[in-house]
């Protein structure tokens, strides 16, 4: 049976963090799963178009994708987002799976980094998260996450990883978002009455494109790190990518094997299943 892994991404226009990022974790997979073949979708539409007319390269769709995996003969697919949280992306993901379950013996979607709050009411997808980039956060007197946001009701995810960092002793780690929840004006008010005067900014995107160069690091003045200094905080910017982390990209490797299941690994072809545990 012909056996497909389709990694879907939002993508980035961005040649650099696309082959620092996405491709890295593609190829991740790629050599993690040999009895598989690895296929790329994106489902940020104006990217797909961007790519195609400005660098003659060419990107599916997540349907157009699974279109084109069942006319060649693949029976079995596991569709893995690389998407952070469960907002609109990931539902036109599920959507799509859904539409196009009926052309496959065997299809699976897997779950973005947050998506599980774990058993026992443990927050498993936020702790592996946290440990897998703890050394970045580490030895610096602050260090805000600064991820997109959305007005999707996902945007809760934000405030759920701003309430685990606190339960694990990250008490100067801080989120803001691009476009929800809290904001760049929120973590500045939360370090001017902690007194703090210096932070590192680091993204909380899989790679280092238009909102990290532009929204978090940028010299205009609504971006995150003009809108910190006029305040007189020292910022440090950390211009890389999550997918540029290998103990990150570690936890897509093991959101696969949570889709395969126990047969697969017990046929001896896993590392460690939740090394990050």
């Amino acid at each position: 049976m012909k056996k497909a892994i389709l990694v879907v991404s939002f993508g980035t226009s961005h040649l650099e963090a696309l082959k620092n990022s996405i491709e890295k974790v593609e190829n991740k997979i790629r050599g993690e799963f040999k009895d598989y073949e690895i296929f790329r979708a994106f489902t940020a539409h104006r990217i797909i178009k961007k790519l195609k007319e400005r660098d003659n390269i060419f990107i599916l769709t997540p349907e157009e994708s699974l279109e084109d995996l069942k006319d060649k003969g693949f029976e079995e697919v596991i569709v893995q987002p690389l998407h952070i949280i469960p907002g609109e992306e990931f539902d036109y993901i599920k959507g799509v799976v859904e539409h196009k379950k009926n052309n496959f013996k065997k299809i699976k979607l897997g779950r973005p980094i947050f998506f599980y709050q774990g058993m026992n009411g443990l927050p498993e997808d936020y702790s592996l998260f946290i440990d897998s980039i703890k050394d970045i956060l580490i030895g610096e007197e602050s260090v805000v996450l600064f991820g997109h946001g959305t007005e999707h009701p996902s945007n809760a995810v934000y405030g759920m990883l701003q309430t685990v960092l606190i339960d694990e002793g990250y008490e100067n780690v801080f989120v803001a978002t691009v476009e929800g929840y809290p904001t760049a004006y929120t973590v500045l008010n939360t370090i001017k009455n902690k007194g703090i005067k210096k932070t590192k900014l680091v993204p909380l995107l899989l790679a280092a494109g238009d909102h990290v160069k532009n929204d978090m690091a940028s010299d205009k003045e609504d971006s995150l790190k003009s809108i910190l200094q006029r305040e007189g905080i020292e910022v440090t910017l950390h211009m890389h990518g999550l997918g540029e982390v290998d103990k990150f990209d570690e936890l897509y490797i093991n959101r696969i094997y949570d889709s395969i299941g126990d047969k697969y690994l017990n046929a001896g072809r896993t590392k460690k299943l939740r090394s990050l545990m």
